[in-house]
């Protein structure tokens, strides 16, 4: 029979979990305690709740900036080892975490769609300005060589 306690403690952990996007498994045998209070300060705004030998890393925000920081923090300490992950709805394995951690940030990848779709358009003005500045070119010579005596060249 589960006590009041549990049954509160079920209850108030469901709530937190109602609106994840992000909870990533780890198992941290073998940190020290510098290292687990390292983790927890880059991960402080990004997942306040560090309990048992398992824990659960939880966002309701973008999920690629925990897997960042858990994956950056993994290669540095080796006693860090990350199990899975559910991310938007997806249960994923750690090598697809490692995948997601490689990715650009969502403000990048915008970044790169913009300059991908302005690079035509760029290319399509610099053309078209091409000619008119060919023209220009030779009128600049054509008034140079004309202003010069017709003995010189």
């Amino acid at each position: 029979m589960p006590t009041q306690e549990k049954v509160e403690s079920l209850g108030d952990l469901k709530q937190r979990l109602g609106g994840v996007k992000t909870a990533v498994l780890t198992e941290y045998r073998g940190l020290t305690v510098r290292q687990m209070s390292e983790l927890r300060k880059q991960l402080r705004d990004l997942a306040p709740y560090f309990k048992g030998p398992t824990a659960i890393v939880i966002s309701t925000k973008d999920p690629l900036p925990v897997a960042k920081a858990l994956q950056s923090f993994a290669k540095a300490n080796q006693h860090l080892l990350i199990k899975a992950g559910y991310v938007e709805g997806q249960v994923l394995p750690a090598e697809q975490l490692r995948v997601l951690a490689d990715l650009p940030s969502r403000d990048a990848l915008r970044g790169q769609l913009v300059s991908t779709l302005q690079a035509p358009m760029a290319q399509l003005i610099g053309l078209l300005n091409a000619a008119r500045r060919e023209l220009v070119y030779v009128l600049e010579q054509r008034g140079a060589d004309a202003a010069k005596p017709q003995g010189e060249s």
